[in-house]
């Protein structure tokens, strides 16, 4: 790793320090930059759009960190059933748990939608990826073909993490239901035959 990636990092981990500590709202780049040990011409260097930029990159880098975690809670999952389900209902425990993205919903939400619009595209297609082998070896629907299912899945799998409508996603069994009668309803038959990774 480069000097200057190492000085951004630095830097991202003490804005995200002091997200947790001062909030969004109260956070400012003479604040983070002392937190970092270093100039306010080194801060507007590394992030010329000021603040909002450091607040933006802050949240994308906490938006990777999400899912590397998340990848770590459910990549040792069986079944495609088991795989969302866990992946479901532990993304909405920790963005419940998260307080400095709970903080930044309340406060600047519109940080999160501009990571969203530029972060998606590509984290769906890496949950796509990730299932795709689980529907390879799962029996599957007439006419379903497993890399258009991937891709609805981690379509949706993404909607119910952002917002879980009427459904109850830190209720397991509730979440069962939703991954069996709404997620993979037409994706596999009623009653699949389903290979676990014990017995591949």
């Amino acid at each position: 790793m480069g000097q200057k990636q190492e000085t951004r990092d630095v830097i991202i981990e003490a804005a995200y320090g002091c997200l947790a500590h001062y909030g969004p709202s109260r956070t400012s780049v003479e604040d983070v930059a002392q937190a970092a040990g270093v100039s306010r011409a080194t801060m507007y260097r590394y992030f010329p759009g000021g603040r909002d930029q450091l607040i933006n990159d802050v949240v994308a880098w906490e938006f990777h960190r999400f899912f590397v975690r998340l990848y770590e809670a459910v990549r040792d999952a069986e079944t495609l059933e088991e795989v969302i389900e866990r992946g479901l209902f532990v993304a909405h425990r920790a963005i419940k748990e998260h307080e400095v993205l709970q903080m930044v919903l309340r406060t600047e939400p519109e940080a999160l939608d501009v990571v969203l619009e530029s972060e998606v595209a590509s984290t769906r297609v890496q949950i796509s990826e990730f299932l795709l082998p689980y529907l390879e070896r799962h029996e599957l629907a007439p006419g379903v073909e497993p890399g258009e299912a991937a891709g609805f899945l981690s379509r949706m799998v993404l909607s119910y993490i952002g917002a879980q409508g009427s459904w109850d996603l830190s209720n397991p069994e509730e979440v069962s239901r939703l991954v069996r009668a709404e997620l993979l309803a037409g994706i596999v038959p009623r009653e699949p035959r389903t290979l676990t990774l014990r017995q591949i």
